[in-house]
């Protein structure tokens, strides 16, 4: 039960982290949050490293782990996360979160693409994925108001983001099967490694990229919610998945991990007020029911 239950934590890491970026970003913008929150991270991150000793296996990774492994960073969290934070704080949690997590439905296409064999639940679930997307973004728009042309690129930017991480995962896949990378300590160095990059990247970018320093002007509340739900989101959910890997197969940890859209559904609705409409439930549901398929084998 140890794979499993670290699967259905590491769902639930997921659907918290959500929850504390749409309190910060109601006090300033996606890529000021996205810079505080992967500095922060990456700064917290390698501290425990050397206070666990972790030097070692970080020095035992291969070269092409540490390019692979930096590459997939910026790609996912450099780009896919802002595009994330986006969506959040535009359609709110219980449909960005949903929408996001239906990038296995895009990694289903790279395989096809590469001429793998795909076996027909696979396809059904990309069917049904289709469908919850259809759902969540059916909402009649009024372009004046809440609904208008600000939440439409907001649904656009959440499905972006479920394209980029579909890269950005399928780069870790290949990082993992590699050697000197299955042991948990090699992980976690990994999960270092996946941040540090990226982080030099966006302070040196930060003059172009967030042009108003919105990332030096943010108040210690804001800053303390981002540091704690990137660590929620990217050190205990990864950990806890990859804790999952470790004691379980993938077509199990998998389906239980894609329950995160329920729960952060449930947090929209209770937490933000957000609308409870039944194509978002049923959405977010055909999401998780999807995801679940493509994993079956």
């Amino acid at each position: 039960m140890i794979g499993e239950l670290a699967a259905l934590g590491a769902a639930v890491s997921w659907a918290v982290a959500p929850i504390l970026y749409r309190k910060a970003l109601s006090k300033t913008t996606p890529i000021s949050a996205n810079i505080v929150r992967c500095v922060s991270n990456a700064a917290v991150l390698a501290l425990i490293l050397v206070v666990i000793g972790g030097a070692g296996p970080l020095m035992q990774l291969p070269l092409e782990v540490l390019v692979i492994v930096a590459v997939s960073g910026v790609v996912g969290l450099g780009v896919g996360d802002t595009l994330y934070m986006y969506g959040l704080k535009s359609v709110g949690v219980s449909r960005a979160v949903p929408l996001a997590a239906t990038y296995p439905l895009f990694s289903l296409l790279w395989a096809l693409l590469l001429g793998e064999s795909v076996v027909l639940p696979a396809l059904v679930g990309a069917l049904v994925i289709l469908l919850g997307i259809w759902l969540l973004s059916r909402e009649k728009w009024d372009v004046n108001g809440a609904n208008g042309k600000g939440s439409r690129w907001g649904l656009a930017a959440s499905l972006a983001t479920a394209v980029v991480w579909s890269v950005s995962v399928s780069l870790m896949g290949v990082a993992v099967t590699l050697a000197g990378t299955s042991s948990l300590d090699a992980n976690f160095a990994m999960l270092a490694v996946r941040l540090a990059p990226l982080s030099v990247f966006l302070l040196a970018f930060s003059p172009l990229l967030d042009r108003e320093r919105g990332f030096l002007k943010m108040n210690r509340s804001t800053l303390l919610l981002l540091l704690i739900g990137g660590l929620v989101a990217n050190g205990v959910g990864w950990l806890l998945m990859n804790i999952s890997f470790l004691n379980t197969v993938a077509t199990q940890a998998i389906p239980i991990s894609s329950t995160t859209p329920l729960f952060s559904a449930l947090a929209g609705f209770a937490l933000f007020h957000e609308k409870a409409t039944a194509e978002n439930v049923l959405g977010a549901v055909a999401v998780v029911a999807g995801v679940s398929l493509i994993f079956i084998i």
